[in-house]
């Protein structure tokens, strides 16, 4: 029945988004057009990378969905630096690391721990997680916010870019870490439901990457036209740029990933949704930011790895809240409902600021 709303939604969304842009309609239904198709975009793209999840392994299938996930924040976040909404991107980036430590980790463990009291992952790989988050949120995040204080922007947007290049290298050597040389150093045997062993792919290999190819194309459409509509839609509903760029820009951009994970936990497979979480957390502060940063060179205006103090203090202590929680390797509803309350906490700060 949701795929069915999600495939009208593609159908009547694309054709919408184009008028939308080609007419000029009123940014404000313009922007639900387009928030309405992207999302029903992004699910098809999460069921895409599902089906390949199932053939190559939760750790790998994992990574696919918070890449494919993240793809679709990058193309939003490229479009609003070209535009120069600078304060935009810093935003979504702080909603993404908040969505997906909170919310999506959140609402995860909370409808998992509903059906099932204690379920369990890779203890190893929270732990693994735990020290690149510290090191991606509160070393790589907060220095250049110290530095920021004494340095000019030129000089920052230099250190950004350093901090940036240093960090796109040491997350690759985690993925080489992680898929290559310790691939199955710590494997774990999560507890399954009697048929998750008959789980077959919804599409083949070649269904899903076409999907996901095409998908991504009008994602990328959508989003820059849904980039111009900010400014307007921002006065005219009282949004500030930061509650635009943390709220609504994280939670659209990241649609995809926070429905599989959702599902996943609510499978027992409690250790796809860590990787997706989690995952995409560190991709996102890894590899997604410092990738900004550098596009950002070839803009009018550079984007500094320079968050505000709210930002900044909000995602470290989604971080170490997360770590104080998953770090046992074991979850219930009621730490997922802990999220949940501190992700509710922000939001309503973040509106308000």
């Amino acid at each position: 029945m949701v795929n069915r709303i999600f495939f009208i939604g593609i159908i009547l969304g694309i054709p919408l988004s184009v008028a939308a842009s080609l007419l000029h309609w009123p940014a404000v239904a313009s922007f639900i057009i387009y928030c309405f198709t992207i999302i029903a975009l992004a699910s098809f793209m999460g069921r895409a990378t599902e089906s390949l999840a199932i053939t190559v392994g939760p750790r790998i299938g994992g990574l696919l969905n918070a890449t494919f996930g993240n793809a679709v924040e990058l193309i939003i976040s490229i479009f609003a630096l070209k535009a120069g909404l600078v304060s935009v991107v810093l935003a979504s980036l702080t909603g993404s690391v908040l969505g997906n430590l909170l919310l999506v980790g959140g609402l995860s463990f909370f409808i998992g721990g509903l059906k099932f009291k204690r379920q369990k992952f890779n203890v190893h790989d929270a732990q693994h997680n735990a020290g690149l988050m510290i090191f991606a949120i509160v070393v790589a995040f907060v220095f250049p916010e110290v530095f920021s204080l004494t340095l000019d922007n030129h000089e920052s947007f230099t250190l950004s870019v350093w901090v940036s290049a240093i960090m796109i290298f040491l997350y690759l050597a985690a993925l080489y870490f992680k898929l290559v040389t310790h691939r199955g150093v710590y494997a774990y045997e999560e507890e399954t439901g009697p048929h998750d062993e008959e789980e077959t792919a919804e599409w083949t290999k070649k269904k899903s990457i076409i999907i996901l190819f095409l998908a991504t194309l009008a994602v990328a459409y959508i989003s820059e036209n849904l980039v111009h509509t900010f400014e307007e839609v921002g006065k005219t509903l009282g949004w500030s740029e930061v509650f635009i760029g943390i709220i609504i820009v994280a939670i659209v951009g990241n649609a995809a990933e926070h429905a599989s994970a959702v599902l996943m936990a609510y499978k027992n497979k409690v250790g796809v949704t860590v990787e997706i979480a989690v995952g995409s957390t560190l991709q996102i502060a890894m590899f997604v930011a410092p990738v900004l940063v550098l596009a950002s060179a070839l803009f009018e205006k550079q984007m500094s790895l320079v968050f505000s103090l709210p930002e900044l203090v909000s995602m470290v202590l989604a971080v170490f809240l997360t770590i104080s929680l998953t770090n046992d390797g074991d979850t219930n509803w009621f730490e997922g409902l802990t999220l949940l309350a501190a992700y509710l906490i922000m939001g309503v700060g973040f509106y308000l600021l």
